[in-house]
């Protein structure tokens, strides 16, 4: 990759694999909690169509060199390197105070994994519809310190040991970021979602009436969940292993580029958004299920 190539990669997609969520979308505009500094209010923009930002506390802005200069510390000929390997994790080698002082406050560092017992992470669950039984079968209770405070989560953790981090507040993950794999006896097929709030609501509706409405007939699949749509494309040798890969992506522009994407690859890809097409993604769809009225609306016989 040369320096013309990175500047085509996409910004708001490139953040989200750093770990980093925008806290306001407001049309082409993506505003961040700045990952150059310390801040509470978002002051970090990028102008998603001209695929620039800019850091109003700093005053600087410019491509994903100029950013990735400064939040690894690092050469243009290093951040290459770094971008054709896919490394997210800063290197604390260079400027290492200065670095320290930026990076080290938005640092999430992990404490403890246990079993989901705390209230307040039970009836976040709740809202989401996921029972407990199927959160604590995949997920865990996780305690990190961020800028010095501990907090606690729902983490959902990777191969490589970082996890996804959700609680009603926060949005998050720790380093290495990366998909998971969790895999089923005698699966020859696929189920690829983006997020792992969607994989326990598919486990959800597998386990519900409304199964049938969701999950195909006869469905023998291992699960593959993203945790970024930035790992779809790198992750296509994997999915193109499998007899068949059911797409459950979200239905927003990076979940149907995504679908559209694979489509055009193989007639192993099957999109299976449609089942929940008037809905965001799986977790809306069975958080809404479970509301009175759609209730009713499913017993007269009245379908998605």
């Amino acid at each position: 990759m040369d320096i013309a190539e990175a500047k085509k990669k996409d910004l708001v997609n490139y953040l989200e694999s750093l770990g980093y969520t925008p806290k306001k979308i407001s049309n082409n505009d993506y505003w961040y909690i700045s990952p150059l500094r310390d801040e509470k209010t978002p002051s970090f923009k990028i102008d998603r169509q001209k695929n620039l930002w800019y850091d109003h506390g700093l005053g600087k802005g410019g491509t994903i060199i100029e950013f990735g200069k400064f939040y690894f510390g690092c050469t243009v000929n290093e951040l290459l390197q770094k971008l054709n390997s896919g490394i997210t994790t800063p290197d604390f080698s260079f400027q290492q105070q200065k670095k320290d002082s930026l990076i080290t406050s938005n640092k999430i560092e992990i404490l403890s994994s246990t079993e989901i017992t705390d209230l307040s992470l039970r009836n976040y669950l709740r809202s989401r519809s996921v029972p407990l039984v199927i959160a604590n079968q995949y997920c865990s209770q996780v305690s990190f310190e961020l800028k010095n405070k501990k907090h606690l989560a729902i983490g959902f953790q990777n191969a490589a040991g970082g996890y996804e981090l959700r609680n009603q507040y926060f949005k998050g993950s720790s380093s290495p970021k990366q998909p998971r794999l969790i895999e089923q006896k005698d699966a020859a097929d696929l189920a690829v979602f983006e997020g792992f709030f969607s994989f326990l609501s598919f486990q959800t509706f597998l386990q519900s009436k409304n199964s049938t409405s969701v999950v195909p007939t006869g469905l023998q699949a291992n699960y593959f969940v993203l945790n970024s749509v930035a790992f779809f494309e790198k992750s296509r040798d994997l999915m193109e292993r499998y007899n068949a890969v059911h797409l459950f992506l979200d239905n927003d522009k990076m979940g149907r580029q995504c679908t559209e994407k694979a489509l055009k690859w193989s007639d192993k890809f099957k999109d299976q958004s449609h089942r929940y097409k008037i809905f965001k993604d799986l977790n809306q769809c069975l958080v809404k299920l479970n509301k009175p009225e759609l209730k009713l609306r499913q017993n007269r016989g009245l379908t998605l």
